[in-house]
Formats: C-alpha cells, structure tokens, sequence
C-alpha cells in the first residue's frame, strides 16, 4: 500500500487533534478536580477502540511504510514500536485505566505474531559470558570450599593433638 503526503498528513492531524482535546470522557461520574472517573468494565470496550483507532492504526502504516525486509531491523523498527507503546501508556493515561494491561500483553503478542514472526532470534539469545569473565566466578568459590574443609581438617587435628 503506497501513501502519499496527504494521506499521511491528513492522519497525522487527526492524531494531534485528538491527542490536543483528549479523548472522550467514558463515564458521567466526576471525580476531585472534575475529572471523570470510568468504571473499571470501561477500561475494555472503549479503551480497546481508542487504542485500535489511535495507535495500532499509526503503527500499522508506519510498518507498511517500511520496506517488510527491514521488519527485523530493530534499529528501523525502534521508532514506531517506541511511539506505539508510549501511544498505549498515554491512552490508558487519558482513559484511568491501568497500564499494561492484558489487553496490551495480548496486542504485542498478536502484532509479534503479525510482523515479527520471521524474525531470526539470533543476538537475543542467553549465552555463557566469555570464559575470562566466568573462570573467576567458578574458581574462586571452589578454592574457597577446599582452603576451608584443609582449615577444618586442620584445626580439629591440631587440638587433638594428633599433629
């Protein structure tokens, strides 16, 4: 899907226009300083599609913008990943609802699962820090045990009087 300026411009207005009026209120009920207060049942419908409608939409188009070989370039995708989770803290914000949140664990999973699915695991992965690194943490604790089992050893001779 090709975008052109306007398009995108047209879309960047509307999110700035949204983001500067705030989103709707979910809930009649005000709280101290006049600000609504939703139930906790609103945290899902009404959140879901503003998230939906605000940032899964923008993140969408800036993956689509991207070419879908650089999907696994952390470096390319860094940017709209980073504006997508702000955009869902900042949503969860406006709307009173916790953050994260199911809803939020089960988009980053389906949009993984949707654009990142191809991806290599390659530099992700735990690995043994190199041997310099490790041999101490190893051999210290080693030659610790054995000095102290001689020093025991040792000692409960020497009052003995076996030696």
């Amino acid at each position: 899907m090709a975008l052109d300026c306007t398009s995108l411009t047209k879309l960047t207005l509307v999110l700035c226009v949204a983001a500067a009026r705030g989103f709707p209120p979910v809930s009649g009920c005000s709280g101290a300083y006049g600000r609504a207060i939703p139930p906790l049942s609103s945290c899902s419908g009404a959140y879901e599609r503003a998230i939906s409608d605000f940032c899964v939409t923008k993140f969408s188009l800036d993956m689509e913008a991207l070419d879908q070989s650089l999907w696994c370039s952390w470096s390319d995708t860094f940017q709209p990943y980073e504006e997508l989770t702000n955009c869902t803290f900042f949503v969860a914000l406006k709307m009173h609802c916790f953050w994260p949140n199911q809803l939020i664990d089960e988009l980053f999973i389906h949009l993984h699962r949707d654009y990142f699915h191809d991806c290599a695991l390659t530099g992700r992965l735990l690995q043994d820090p190199p041997i310099r690194i490790l041999g101490p943490f190893i051999g210290v604790p080693v030659l610790v045990t054995l000095l102290m089992t001689a020093l025991v050893v040792w000692s409960g001779k020497c009052c003995q009087g076996i030696v």
